[in-house]
């Protein structure tokens, strides 16, 4: 069952954060960009999985079409509606994956099963960068309006990615002791910026605190999940 979840997890991240496109998020209320995005889901999965001739990974996408549907019919989604979304297609790959375990064990893939390891940090990875940055972006939102920004264009969100990285590969390292650099780093980086202005300085604590703490738990999640699979090996049997 693990071998399974961690192919459909790897396929979900990469269809819903790698290779949805603007156009079709913010297009989700037309057909046919829903449609558009059920298959790259549906494809996705059969590419994770090696294999193209089961019909749950139909039933899949599906549901995972149905999800997306209910939540464009929110008014305003926020961070509570995202989490609640990707909670539901969490659920839909572990029902999955309970209901039919052997999907991997007859994909091409089940081979090498030390592609598992790889899909498990990648999935971890796009988690901590991508979906965080989406995650910490509606949360912050709502304050973006107050504060007067004169820095780089986009040059936060790159920051944003950049220590959650830092954060993701110095954990799974086993160096978190290098963390605690990275904050006061960042703390004396922003020091002059933020004693000038107490709205600059309260936007940069909960965002630092926000995107720190979602690549700490993408990085604990992964190493957790990492010692359920079989060892990075990539040699057939």
């Amino acid at each position: 069952m693990i071998e399974t979840l961690t192919a459909l997890f790897f396929a979900h991240v990469c269809a819903d954060f790698l290779l949805q496109t603007n156009w079709i998020h913010a297009n989700k209320r037309r057909a046919r960009a829903l449609l558009l995005h059920g298959v790259i889901v549906l494809v996705c999965a059969q590419a994770a999985l090696g294999r193209v001739d089961s019909v749950e990974l139909l039933a899949l996408a599906l549901a995972h079409v149905a999800i997306d549907a209910i939540k464009t019919r929110l008014r305003r989604p926020g961070l509570a509606a995202f989490l609640l979304d990707q909670g539901a297609h969490l659920a839909t790959l572990a029902a999955l994956a309970f209901w039919s375990p052997d999907l991997w064990a007859g994909g091409i893939w089940a081979r090498w099963p030390g592609l598992l390891p790889l899909m498990a940090l990648a999935g971890g990875a796009i988690t901590a960068l991508i979906a965080g940055q989406y995650a910490v972006g509606l949360l912050m939102r709502p304050h973006a309006s107050r504060i007067r920004d004169q820095g780089l264009r986009r040059g936060g969100r790159q920051i944003g990615l950049l220590e959650r990285a830092l954060v993701f590969v110095l954990l799974l390292a086993d160096l978190a002791a290098g963390i605690g650099f990275l904050v006061a780093a960042k703390s004396l980086l922003r020091f002059g910026t933020a004693a000038r202005d107490q709205r600059s300085a309260e936007y940069v604590i909960i965002g630092t605190l926000a995107s720190f703490g979602w690549a700490l738990l993408a990085a604990l999640a992964t190493r957790g999940w990492l010692d359920l699979l079989p060892p990075l090996a990539l040699v057939a049997r």
